[in-house]
């Protein structure tokens, strides 16, 4: 026996039992959303690039309540100084306090760069409004509303090319609902690449 949905305007869904004997169930879990449906899911929202070109800081916000895993995308960012970098997160406003977070480079030269403020992306390094910053941040909720953040990605300065990697956790006071790219001294702009999240 099958169950066939007639879409409104046009399209049906189809509820088709097992070829086998026995007794299948389908739950549906309580909230709003997509299902994931032969690997394709949908439930991976992704934002709006963000030209990195202008101004100190980039944000995102009107980030879901039910959002569990956060990517921040960069594609050769680069800002005016030599500034670190940093992402902040927030609960109706950016939080700016209480952040562990270290990062490291390594390539012609080592080195690296804690922070109470956000989570280090880019570690403060000679030159860096030379730099051309490309890779991935991962925000994942680990328990209430205590997040941890990992990173990646490439930093070409110049004719040189580092490796940066880092890592760092925040616990906020709500649920969280903004990010926000900017610097350690919060003057250097933005001057070139594209910033975008995925959310999921």
């Amino acid at each position: 026996m099958s169950i066939v949905l007639v879409g409104s305007t046009s399209g049906s869904v189809t509820l088709q039992e097992p070829a086998v004997a026995g007794t299948s169930v389908l739950t549906l879990p309580v909230g709003t959303g997509t299902a994931v449906v032969n690997g394709v899911n949908s439930a991976v929202v992704s934002g709006t690039a963000v030209a990195s070109t202008s101004g100190t800081s980039i944000d995102f916000t009107g980030i879901p309540s039910w959002v569990k895993r956060i990517t921040v995308m960069f594609n050769g960012v680069s800002t005016s100084g030599s500034s670190g970098w940093i992402l902040q997160i927030g609960a109706g406003s950016v939080d700016a306090t209480s952040y562990t977070s270290h990062a490291v480079y390594t390539g012609v030269s080592t080195g690296g760069s804690s922070a109470t403020t956000g989570y280090v992306i880019v570690p403060a390094l000679a030159g860096v409004g030379t730099n051309s910053y490309t890779g991935t941040n991962v925000l994942t909720i680990i328990s209430s509303n205590t997040w941890v953040q990992s990173n990646a990605a490439s930093l070409a300065q110049e004719a040189q090319l580092y490796a940066i990697i880092g890592a760092g956790s925040k616990t906020l006071s709500g649920t969280l609902d903004r990010i926000r790219i900017t610097t350690l001294n919060g003057t250097d702009t933005f001057d070139a690449g594209s910033i975008n999240i995925l959310y999921e």
